[in-house]
């Protein structure tokens, strides 16, 4: 009696959790196709109200948005590849004993997890460094990250000596145990980083606003949240301007029509992705951090 009761409480509670996380983005989606008018006014909150999908209509005719996608998108994809790779090889390079000076090496990676010099120092060397209005400004600064490389490290010294000591007396050399032996294995705490560095990536845009002002080297975020800003702004001049008689309340734009769509816009595809790492999540956290 006692072990059903802990269970039906324990499955009502993350029933109840799972309901919490899910609702605001079913809140924001039902607003997106709901009556704006209705939306605006907070009359839409548990179901859709005047369907209808002006809202994406209008905010896939933004002017530079296929640009700007194509450039979250690209920072995305090469971006995660290159923290996943370089946090890969550093993590396999720090377990090995014969590297020169790895204790130093390894401390001075660990330590910028603690320590930075802060905005200004980061854009003058970004700007020494010729990164400014320059696609790489969104990869290279991501290549290394102290967290990633201790997940590594600890993930690999949960793999037998064994085997790379057997691909050394064949002969393999150090890349070659890299990529043949050590990178299927650490297949499930890379899907783990790959996943973390790709929202991270994706919802970026700070990098952006200091660093670019070519507008082709804009981001889906910050054009989006630029728009956003104007829109609020024309959605404030035209309920005080008045004139709407003749305007269908329901598909105009107002500031919690545009909020909402350019939220939903924003998470969609990162909603997308997210499953299909998911299964990677328990096993790439917890291995090596049991020890036997």
């Amino acid at each position: 009696m006692g072990d059903r009761t802990f269970m039906t409480l324990n499955y009502a509670f993350f029933v109840l959790f799972t309901l919490l996380c899910v609702f605001p983005f079913y809140y924001l989606f039902i607003n997106t196709i709901s009556s704006n008018d209705l939306s605006a006014r907070g009359l839409v909150t548990w179901y859709p109200r005047e369907i209808h999908f002006g809202n994406y209509v209008q905010i896939l005719k933004l002017k530079g948005l296929s640009q700007a996608a194509f450039i979250s998108v690209a920072r995305t994809v090469v971006g995660t590849a290159a923290t996943v790779l370089g946090s890969a090889f550093l993590g396999f390079i720090f377990t090995k004993r014969k590297m020169w000076g790895r204790s130093f090496w390894y401390r001075f990676v660990v330590v910028t997890m603690y320590f930075n010099a802060g905005i200004i120092p980061w854009y003058v060397i970004m700007m020494k460094l010729h990164m400014t209005n320059n696609f790489l400004a969104y990869v290279l600064p991501t290549i290394v990250s102290p967290f990633y490389i201790i997940l590594v490290k600890t993930f690999v010294e949960s793999i037998p000596e064994v085997l790379q000591e057997s691909a050394e007396m064949d002969g393999a050399g150090t890349m070659t145990i890299f990529t043949r032996i050590v990178l299927p294995l650490i297949m499930p705490i890379a899907a783990t980083i790959a996943i973390f560095a790709a929202v991270s990536q994706w919802n970026s845009f700070i990098d952006t606003v200091f660093l670019m002002t070519e507008q082709k080297y804009y981001t889906l975020q910050f054009v989006l949240y630029k728009y956003l800003n104007e829109s609020n702004s024309l959605a404030a001049i035209i309920r005080s301007g008045g004139g709407t008689a003749n305007i269908d309340l329901s598909k105009m734009q107002t500031a919690t029509s545009v909020r909402t769509t350019v939220s939903m816009v924003v998470v969609i595809p990162i909603l997308f992705v997210y499953p299909f790492f998911q299964r990677f999540f328990v096993k790439g956290i917890m291995i090596g951090a049991v020890k036997g």
